[in-house]
């Protein structure tokens, strides 16, 4: 902890990590604002190869990889290989698949060492913040969460 002329500073690092928190967020508000549903994205891209990615999950479903822009020290995705738009398009049909995603979640947030716990978001359409139109489970952990959420 640092000590200035009888002030902690700790609290200056807190509300720069805030702000630039705040920031972030504000950056998704702004993509999920101008997003729309396409028959390709960005995760689509990756499935087939065309970005590089490295998997730290894969099976005949799904997968699941760390997330380029973390909001917590660990913050990894986990997305099914049928191209589902939305959670609020998904069909009843869905349902072992949706199931399964939650699962290998499970799997690589204990895998990765989140035993005290971890936060699981999926943004749906524009008020929630969705920027990517393909369906995506987001794991946080490896910090203490703050509620309410948003």
């Amino acid at each position: 902890m640092f000590v200035s002329a009888g002030r902690n500073l700790s609290g200056l690092f807190r509300y720069r990590s805030i702000s630039t928190t705040c920031a972030r967020m504000a950056s998704e508000v702004e993509k999920a604002q101008s997003a729309a549903a396409s028959e390709d994205t960005i995760f689509g891209k990756i499935l087939r190869k065309e970005i590089p990615c490295k998997f730290i999950y894969e099976d005949e479903k799904c997968v699941a990889f760390n997330d380029v822009a973390p909001q917590a020290p660990t913050h990894f995705l986990v997305i099914p290989r049928k191209p589902i738009a939305q959670l609020s398009t998904a069909e009843d049909g869905d349902a072992d698949l949706l199931g399964h995603l939650m699962l290998v979640g499970r799997k690589v947030a204990k895998e990765l060492g989140l035993e005290k716990g971890y936060r699981v978001v999926i943004n749906n359409g524009q008020h929630g913040a969705q920027s990517v139109y393909h369906l995506h489970l987001h794991f946080l952990g490896g910090r203490q969460m703050q509620w309410p959420p948003g």
